[in-house]
């Protein structure tokens, strides 16, 4: 078996590139002729002003039938709180907007970015990012299309979040909605610069595209961890109903990973809903030694993935490629009502590369794997693993994997597990699951773990082939057998969990089929796999299951609960 690459300390820096940070800091460069500034109006304000390409420069901007005609001239001006800058929609400007300290607005009177009249607006910079929030905030930006050019592919972010001010106050509130971006480095980047301390705070994006980029679609970030003094950017995010797909990964950079889809970095209180990964990764570097995922978390704390979709992401390399991960260093977070299927590799991931003690306190439950890793087999529907891991939870999930058209001949050959584990943790609970294949193994644990330091209880193990358990050097065949060997399965000396025959739907019908109750949901009344009661979970199983349904007085394992 081909091991998961070990010893990866899976970290990505995803702000911009060295010379994309010189090109979008708005600073003028010495020599240069002064930046012309429209004079702002008498008054108070605030104020809203208009672009068309009919308009003209020497308008004042102030009206729809006065407006300018030049998205640079509009650049030039400086928004005070309150102010408006609206671009006419079903039109192309040429250029950028940058708002730089002394600029935009406040939680209360944000400035306002947006289209006008019928459709989106499109910006097309000229080889740098679209819009650039550069030490400031109060700003919300609402529906743009924002399209990069080849140089803006390699150095630009359709909108770049940047703070680079040494201070520890993080700059208030960002609303970005009804965006579309496409053709940059990053869809949209937000975080704090190498020396500085603090990112954003109150960041809400829905509704928003983010597609076709080079290394990431929506990305936060920000600096070093250390585990000493835990400290993050970025917090109180809350992003919605984003869909960020087909960004490709860079072929060329092979130091770090690209090609992810939504990627949080050094962020506190963050909560990822209804949103949609897929298609990412495609043109990931072959040699990398670390890869993409749809979506994943690092050095971050109190993350939430809740009902999203991830799938039919890729690498170029032989690791990630992913649904979801929790990456290293991340605590007290939670992943659970998503969807993974089709992935390269695992459909849930949780990894720790650093032996920090960080990493601790995460919960993965209700989620549903299916069909996942499908090019390395060396991953599994869920994989566990990492240095010094500690306090994670893992129930009430369905993994269902099959071998009927792996995208490799060698992941057919050795047919991935529905649960992988790994050596490096402990206080790991792996209760309630359903795990199904039509002849993988079912588990393959590295290590023979004891249960006391993770336990399995309450699980069900169904296989339509040959039934297959791999637990550190030793293969069972049965569940009684390896429950006698390892002492896993089993409470207070009663036996628990089940080989039952669930009888899933889905696993009996080609391709991935609907992800519906229908496909799911255990139809085989006399042999129910019961799990563990919530008293014995030893965790608060939430009020409803994968599909928003209340969960009954007796569980069964799996995501999914029977009427």
């Amino acid at each position: 078996m081909n091991a998961v690459k070990r010893g990866r300390t899976k970290r990505t820096v995803i702000g911009m590139s060295a010379a994309g940070l010189l090109l979008v800091t708005g600073c003028e460069v010495p020599g240069a002729p002064a930046v012309y500034r429209p004079a702002r109006p008498a008054g108070g304000g605030p104020f809203t002003f208009y672009v068309s390409p009919d308009g003209d420069d020497k308008n004042d901007g102030m009206s729809p039938e006065k407006p300018w005609r030049t998205l640079d001239h509009a650049d030039s001006a400086r928004l005070q709180p309150g102010d408006r800058l609206r671009l006419r929609g079903g039109e192309r400007f040429r250029g950028s907007i940058t708002l730089e300290d002394g600029e935009a607005g406040s939680p209360a009177r944000p400035v306002v970015i947006d289209s006008y009249g019928d459709g989106r607006a499109t910006i097309a910079p000229r080889g740098t990012s679209g819009i650039t929030v550069h030490n400031t905030a109060g700003v919300e930006i609402r529906n743009l299309a924002l399209v990069g050019d080849r140089r803006a592919l390699r150095e630009g972010a359709g909108i770049a979040l940047r703070n680079s001010r040494t201070g520890a106050r993080r700059l208030d509130h960002v609303s970005i909605t009804g965006v579309d971006a496409r053709g940059f480095q990053n869809g949209i980047s937000v975080g704090a610069d190498k020396d500085a301390v603090s990112g954003f705070s109150n960041v809400r994006i829905t509704d928003t595209s983010v597609h076709h980029n080079l290394e990431a679609g929506l990305v936060f970030y920000g600096p070093e961890f250390d585990a000493d003094r835990p400290a993050y950017a970025n917090t109180g995010l809350r992003i919605d109903r984003v869909k960020a797909y087909s960004n490709t990964g860079d072929p060329r950079n092979d130091r770090r990973n690209t090609g992810s889809g939504i990627a949080l970095g050094s962020v506190k209180d963050a909560k990822v809903t209804r949103s949609v990964a897929h298609d990412n990764g495609t043109r990931s570097a072959t040699d990398a030694e670390e890869g993409p995922e749809g979506m994943w978390a690092y050095d971050s704390t109190r993350v939430v993935f809740e009902r999203n979709r991830s799938y039919r992401n890729r690498t170029g390399s032989r690791v990630d490629g992913g649904g979801f991960g929790l990456d290293n260093n991340v605590s007290s977070s939670v992943v659970q009502y998503n969807l993974a299927y089709q992935n390269d590799g695992p459909g849930f991931l949780v990894y720790s590369g650093k032996p920090t003690g960080a990493h601790k306190d995460n919960v993965l439950r209700f989620n549903i794997s299916w069909d996942d890793a499908r090019r390395l087999p060396e991953y599994g529907g869920i994989v566990a693993y990492g240095t010094r891991m500690k306090d994670l939870s893992i129930y009430h999930n369905t993994v269902v994997m099959r071998t009927d058209g792996l995208a490799s001949a060698e992941a057919a050959g050795q047919r991935p597990p529905a649960l992988r584990l790994r050596h490096g943790m402990r206080d790991v609970r792996v209760h309630n699951n359903l795990f199904a294949t039509d002849g993988g193994p079912l588990v393959d644990s590295q290590s023979p773990y004891g249960a006391s330091v993770l336990s399995l209880q309450g699980n069900n193990y169904h296989s339509k082939g040959s039934w297959l358990l791999a637990w550190g050097a030793e293969r069972f065949t049965t569940l009684d057998e390896w429950r006698t060997a390892s002492g896993q399965e089993a409470r207070s000396g009663v036996p628990t969990g089940s080989s039952h025959d669930p009888c899933l739907r889905g696993l009996e019908i080609p391709g991935v089929g609907r992800i519906s109750a229908e496909n799911v949901v255990p139809r085989c009344r006399d042999t129910m796999p019961v799990g563990l009661g919530s008293r014995a979970l030893d965790a608060d199983p939430g009020p409803v299951d994968y599909f928003g349904k209340r969960l009954p007085k007796t569980l069964t394992a799996g995501a999914a609960q029977p009427d």
